[in-house]
């Protein structure tokens, strides 16, 4: 399981194969099976994070490859694909400047270039810190 009991985690039923399917279609990049997995156990959801964002805010399925959505944010942040946020201005997203494993940044929706923060190495290194208030 990719979030252990001993976290917090306010989910969704999964999403399902067909809903993960046009998400994998929608989607110019291969993007890491842990994040499928994480939609498939919980189609969107919230836990908090450690300061300094406090929370994750999952994106369900059917927002991620809403193609409205897709087009702005490629138009907007064309090197990233968003995947949710802190419930304010921060956004989560993959990082597609480097190689994979593509790293996790946070970037404020506002200035994105000016503010884009790497967070972690990678999506499974992201999920260490989803459901915990503190390290």
């Amino acid at each position: 399981m990719l979030l252990s009991p001993d976290r917090t985690w306010h989910g969704n039923n999964g999403a399902s194969k067909e809903a993960l399917d046009a998400l994998r279609s929608a989607v110019v990049q291969t993007l890491p099976s842990a994040y499928f997995e994480l939609l498939e156990y919980s189609n969107g959801g919230e836990g908090p994070l450690p300061p300094p964002f406090y929370n994750l805010c999952l994106d369900s399925v059917e927002v991620a490859s809403d193609p409205e959505q897709l087009r702005v944010f490629s138009e907007m942040y064309p090197e990233l694909f968003v995947f949710g946020g802190d419930g304010g201005c921060q956004l989560f997203a993959f990082d597609f400047r480097g190689k994979e494993p593509w790293p996790i940044v946070s970037f404020d929706g506002v200035d994105p270039f000016g503010s884009i923060e790497k967070i972690a190495d990678s999506f499974e290194a992201f999920l260490q810190f989803v459901g915990r208030d503190a390290l």
